[in-house]
């Protein structure tokens, strides 16, 4: 990490120095070692990314996070207008796009998808979810061990349930899937992910096109239903319904990565297997104390800008400078959360903020976390010797990426 001084005017406390904090392929489920390091130096420091320009602060503390993430000061639109210093090599947000909206707009956006991610819709969605779960570990067992888990698991069952949700015909599943994994790596370059981007959100129009007459409910109540219905009302335009769903669409990623990581550490962590199996109707807060610990991603999500001049943690931040806010600091704030750094399956109070905070707070969230339910807990019911098949430190890790998690996870049983 190396670090640029600057000067501060006469007068007024000298800003923190400006870290670099490059991408690093970091295996494992450890932390990354810069960005506890800028959590010792301070509340508020200063960083600079591997691509766009300049720097911007970042909050690493709780209340910070949670002041920075709800409050109308700090936008994302005005993100779109500049060239922050970021970790993604291509930057081109679309219209649409609810990471880059403030309100009203939002909710406005938000509200023509809102139906396929309400606590009732995913309670319909379940036993759907479990059938698919149940048909690909039965072919698991027909097979026999050993199994590699990202493979016959954990990429295919989020594609699948969330191309349901979203409305992907089946033949086009693997297409998409292919476009939206080229879009979260950050290894094939800015020209690799723009051609990604074109295919999925030129796909994503044709489809939107199609649903355009459809009715909700009788037609079906998948994403791109209600969203070419809202097109055809006029709540949304065509672009928009078209940024809309892109994220959406990418977000089945996160949930195979988190997953991944979620059962190396019930299979490295010998005091996790018995406590998920032996109490299966109290898994709750393990989940949520997992979901908390893992380090889900490279470095920083999405900038904001300050709208005005605000104070954070006793600095003053100007108007137009740009602000990260790191949930997996803020998870591991020992204010918050007495020995962050271990992990406490029956944590309680246990508020952390791994689907993020405010407005911006994950639409998918619910879906996520039905899926992470029904894959562990299947996994850990239909394959109760479920044990790794190699040593810990064998099981390879994806590189170059903005979404951390195992490429293998190799298993007998």
């Amino acid at each position: 990490m190396t670090t640029v001084e600057t000067s501060a005017p006469i007068g007024r406390e000298p800003p923190p120095p400006v870290r670099d904090w490059p991408a690093r392929d970091l295996d494992g489920t450890g932390f990354d070692p810069v960005l506890a390091q800028l959590m010792r130096e301070g509340p508020l420091t200063r960083i600079r990314l591997p691509f766009g320009e300049g720097w911007a602060w970042l909050a690493t503390r709780y209340q910070d996070v949670k002041l920075i993430t709800n409050d109308p000061r700090f936008g994302r639109a005005e993100v779109t207008r500049r060239q922050v210093t970021r970790l993604a090599p291509h930057f081109a947000p679309r219209p649409g796009s609810l990471a880059w909206t403030d309100q009203p707009e939002h909710n406005r956006l938000r509200k023509a998808v809102a139906d396929a991610f309400t606590v009732s819709a995913m309670k319909r969605l379940r036993p759907r979810a479990q059938q698919i779960m149940d048909e690909l570990v039965d072919g698991i067992v027909r097979d026999g061990p050993p199994a590699d888990l990202v493979e016959r698991v954990l990429e295919p069952f989020p594609l699948t349930v969330v191309s349901e949700v979203m409305g992907v015909p089946p033949a086009d599943r693997e297409q998409v899937h292919s476009w939206t994994r080229r879009i979260i790596s950050t290894s094939h370059g800015a020209e690799a992910a723009e051609q990604a981007k074109t295919g999925l959100y030129g796909w994503i129009r044709t489809i939107v096109r199609a649903r355009a007459h459809s009715v909700p409910g009788k037609d079906g109540d998948d994403v791109y239903t209600l969203l070419g219905a809202a097109v055809t009302r006029g709540e949304v335009s065509e672009e928009e319904a078209v940024g809309l769903a892109g994220p959406l669409q990418i977000g089945g990623e996160a949930v195979t990565h988190n997953c991944g990581q979620m059962l190396y550490l019930l299979l490295t962590r010998p005091e996790l297997m018995p406590r998920m199996r032996d109490r299966p109707e109290a898994r709750g807060p393990v989940y949520d104390e997992l979901l908390r610990y893992i380090p889900h991603r490279s470095t920083v999500g999405l900038a904001r800008i300050a709208l005005e001049d605000v104070e954070i943690a006793g600095r003053r931040i100007a108007a137009g400078e740009p602000v990260y806010v790191s949930y997996l600091a803020a998870n591991r704030d020992p204010d918050v959360f007495p020995d962050p750094d271990g992990i406490h399956p029956d944590r309680d109070p246990n508020p952390h903020l791994a689907f993020g905070n405010g407005p911006h707070h994950c639409t998918g969230a619910v879906l996520a976390r039905l899926q992470t339910e029904v894959l562990v807990g299947t996994l850990l019911e239909r394959l109760p010797g479920l044990r790794l098949a190699v040593p810990a430190d064998q099981v390879r890790w994806r590189h170059r990426t903005m979404i951390r998690g195992p490429r293998t996870l190799p298993v007998t049983w």
